[in-house]
């Protein structure tokens, strides 16, 4: 999709850019499926803290996939921004479910496809960077 956009965008690194946008739509969903696989397990109250932890990940992931996706008049400050919160959010997540990760696969797998997302989110924003005039 993003090279049939008509808006010139040199100064982004088109293959960082969709690694990252497709990184991050697969943590959300992945973040989304490992709390609702949390909620089935027998010993849910201690999961809270996993749960939540996915859920604002996954809000975060998808809204960083939908305002990367977006070309026309993008604020490099707010991408980058958003590339951090992410990065964070994905660093978190990664941690809390690397807890679980020896009891539930579900949750060694959010904290696998957290970490890509980390990086990606990390690789993006150094290329914006590098090719950002200060």
């Amino acid at each position: 999709m993003l090279e049939t956009h008509p808006n010139d965008v040199n100064d982004v690194d088109q293959e960082k850019l969709v690694e990252c946008i497709a990184a991050c739509l697969a943590c959300a969903q992945t973040c989304t499926a490992c709390a609702d696989a949390c909620l089935a397990e027998e010993m849910v109250a201690e999961l809270a803290t996993c749960i939540r932890t996915n859920l604002d990940c996954a809000d975060i992931c998808a809204t960083t996939g939908a305002v990367l996706t977006r070309q026309v008049g993008t604020s490099t400050a707010v991408v980058e921004s958003i590339l951090e919160a992410c990065a964070a959010a994905c660093k978190a997540c990664a941690d809390e479910c690397g807890q679980h990760a020896q009891m539930h696969d579900h949750c060694l797998l959010c904290a696998e496809a957290c970490r890509r997302c980390e990086r990606a989110c990390q690789e993006l924003l150094t290329s914006l960077r590098q090719g950002s005039v200060r």
